[in-house]
């Protein structure tokens, strides 16, 4: 998902070290770090974690529901028994915020004098009022011979304010896309979306307009869960990360109803779990480790939006993002995908640390799904972190993705539990500041 919004830092990760005292003092001589030892990683922490966030109980695990909020706080539970600390500023655990959701009152819109009937406008706001005139919104004109998918597509997925006029032979596309302008548009600012207008009516790019709309504001609690091991270095952070939610419930599918969400993404969850525990075990890393479940990945990436505000992206050396992983790659067992490879040498150092052993990574060979864009990763990526997804589902063939037969039976756990050995071994030498992944450039990244 592409997304553009403003950036507001609110806490420098750099003060992290200053207040880490209110979580846990420091000694003076910090614990030595352990070797490493992958193979510690524990198979019934694996089974019994992913078990419980994919069990019908969670019922999906659907943001902004209370679905979402016990797997939330079964987590923290979890970062805690892992021996994490809180972040400052944290009472526990959980990362809490609000994201605004804006439901249109009322519209009117009129084009070249004629005013539109109301089944022939959808409105997605972005403010509790919006007033244009003809020159204040970019125009886009879906004609006769238009591809809508080209042209409104892009719009949806975060491209910008704009008045939309759809030709009426796309009627069809038009009434489709009904059920994306009538949900509540979401916000982590009200006013800092973007605004879409789309009217059935054959004009022009020429063609004049005046457009008034009313919306009702509301608020919508969401929580991350995050935790950290300080390290020595106390103004470099390795990020470990996943989303928690999944997609809830849907339309039954042989008496189930309940998207369980045991690959997507229970299993990269886990994985940030065990890998807690793994690092916190070994005493004081040299760099200082972040790990985070993120919510609202399926619903517009709120989870990692807001996260991104909190911290200084340049003393994020490297983002370990943890995409389901619950089934073997194409290219074998052990294998696993990272996206975006070209886009530094993350990847290609932990080819490097992985030489010689069972374990290798490569490249994602699904570059026509476009997942570079399709996870938490792109939001720190478009602040220059080196931010990659780390996967080994064959997403182009999976029949489970975002289906209710997405549970933990469908899964190869001993499949998860190497590959969680494998992210361990090839983050070794980023998280005792061996190696560090050359920077994003944020204008490649849109």
């Amino acid at each position: 998902m592409t997304h553009r919004y403003r950036i507001s830092w609110m806490i420098a990760l750099g003060a992290i070290s200053l207040a880490t005292g209110a979580a846990r003092a420091m000694p003076l001589c910090a614990q030595e770090f352990a070797p490493p030892d992958p193979s510690s990683i524990d198979a019934d922490v694996v089974r019994r974690v992913i078990s419980v966030l994919a069990h019908d109980d969670m019922r999906g695990r659907r943001a902004f529901t209370e679905d979402a909020e016990r797997a939330a706080a079964f987590l923290a539970d979890e970062f805690a028994a892992a021996g994490l600390d809180r972040l400052p500023r944290l009472e526990g655990f959980l990362q809490r915020f609000a994201v605004y959701s804006l439901q249109t009152e009322s519209s009117r819109v009129v084009v070249d004098g004629e005013a539109l009937a109301e089944d022939k406008v959808f409105v997605r706001a972005s403010g509790q009022s919006l007033s244009w005139s003809t020159g204040d919104a970019p125009v886009v004109v879906v004609g006769p011979g238009d591809s809508p998918q080209e042209k409104v597509f892009p719009l949806l997925q975060g491209g910008g304010s704009a008045l939309i006029l759809m030709h009426p032979q796309h009627q069809g596309t038009f009434t489709n896309l009904a059920r994306f302008f009538g949900a509540p548009s979401r916000s982590l600012e009200v006013g800092g979306g973007d605004a879409l207008v789309l009217a059935l009516v054959d004009a022009s790019e020429n063609s004049s307009y005046e457009v008034e709309v009313s919306a009702r504001v509301s608020e919508e609690p969401l929580m991350n869960v995050v935790g950290m091991i300080p390290g020595r270095r106390t103004d470099e952070f390795v990020l470990f990360s996943a989303h928690y939610d999944h997609i809830g419930i849907r339309p039954a599918v042989a008496g189930d109803s309940i998207a369980n969400g045991a690959n997507d993404d229970a299993s990269g969850t886990t994985a940030v779990v065990a890998l807690a525990r793994y690092f916190a075990q070994r005493g004081t890393p040299e760099r200082t480790l972040l790990f985070a479940a993120f919510t609202a990945e399926e619903g517009g990436g709120y989870g990692s939006r807001h996260f991104s505000t909190q911290l200084d992206p340049d003393q994020i050396v490297a983002m370990f993002n943890i995409e389901m992983i619950g089934k073997p790659a194409v290219e074998g067992p052990n294998t696993a995908w990272i996206t975006g490879f070209e886009r530094s040498d993350f990847g290609a150092l932990l080819q490097e640390a992985v030489a010689g052993t069972e374990y290798s990574f490569y490249a994602d060979p699904y570059v026509n799904q476009n997942l570079f864009y399709r996870s938490d990763n792109a939001t720190l990526a478009r602040l220059g972190v080196p931010a990659h997804s780390i996967s080994t589902t064959p997403i182009d063939v999976d029949r489970d993705y975002h289906q209710v037969s997405d549970h933990v039976e469908t899964l190869d756990l001993a499949h998860l539990t190497n590959t969680i050995r494998a992210i361990a071994m090839g983050a070794e030498r980023i998280v005792t500041g061996d190696a560090t992944p050359t920077r994003v450039d944020p204008a490649t990244v849109n």
